[in-house]
């Protein structure tokens, strides 16, 4: 990978004392890319999403997302990451143009006409309430949601665990059509080898915390 403006870095990153921690990991993802984590429960995958996004995590080194500093500016740099998971809390009793009326008033860059444009390409009704929508369509949901502060970066834990064989072509060619214009780049965690040899364009195994080198999913054995 050529040396260009990076939208992750973690530079030198090692959990403080914890049950599940990093091991000096250091990566730098540039846009316009699919890059995947790959490793058994209990490597570290998840542990690593958790140390961008969860505040109350504690580390020695820098995690930097588009330039910004996750701890010494938390806000701004959270409005560069686009987060789609199972575990997303949304409100389950409100509809997803209401979801995306209250909580995109926290980012900065949020348009409500990019929502609805995302969601309508996308075939998701707005007004259908988030509990009723399927799992398929909250994961659309979620993107949609994000594409709306266009972050640069875009987060996906296990999202791809379980879900049917044809959806999950159509959920790769959606992370395809937002990383075309290499604005923003995909950084999943999956157990599913034949993703990453087919679907992802870079691979890194996770194994006790520690990182391997990032490596062209073709490279992949």
């Amino acid at each position: 990978m050529s040396k260009e403006r990076t939208v992750l870095t973690f530079y030198n990153v090692t959990g403080k004392k914890r049950k599940f921690h990093l091991k000096d990991i250091n990566m730098e993802l540039q846009p316009g890319f699919i890059y995947s984590l790959i490793g058994p429960n209990g490597a570290g995958k998840t542990t690593l999403m958790n140390y961008i996004l969860e505040e109350e995590c504690q580390y020695y080194g820098d995690i930097l997302v588009n330039g910004i500093n996750v701890r010494k500016d938390r806000v701004k740099a959270m409005g560069q990451i686009g987060f789609v998971s199972e575990d997303h809390a949304f409100f389950d009793n409100r509809t997803g143009k209401q979801n995306a009326s209250l909580l995109g008033m926290f980012y900065e860059n949020f348009s409500m006409e990019r929502f609805g444009q995302a969601m309508k390409d996308m075939a998701v009704p707005e007004n259908r309430t988030y509990k009723s929508m399927s799992r398929g369509e909250k994961l659309k949901f979620q993107i949609a949601f994000a594409m709306a502060y266009q972050p640069c970066i875009y987060l996906m834990d296990e999202a791809t665990a379980g879900m049917d064989p044809v959806f999950k072509l159509e959920f790769f060619d959606m992370l395809r059509n937002l990383i075309r214009d290499e604005s923003c780049s995909v950084l999943m965690t999956t157990h599913i080898m034949s993703e990453v040899e087919r679907q992802t364009d870079y691979v890194a195994v996770m194994e006790d915390g520690h990182l391997g080198e990032f490596k062209e999913s073709i490279e992949v054995e």
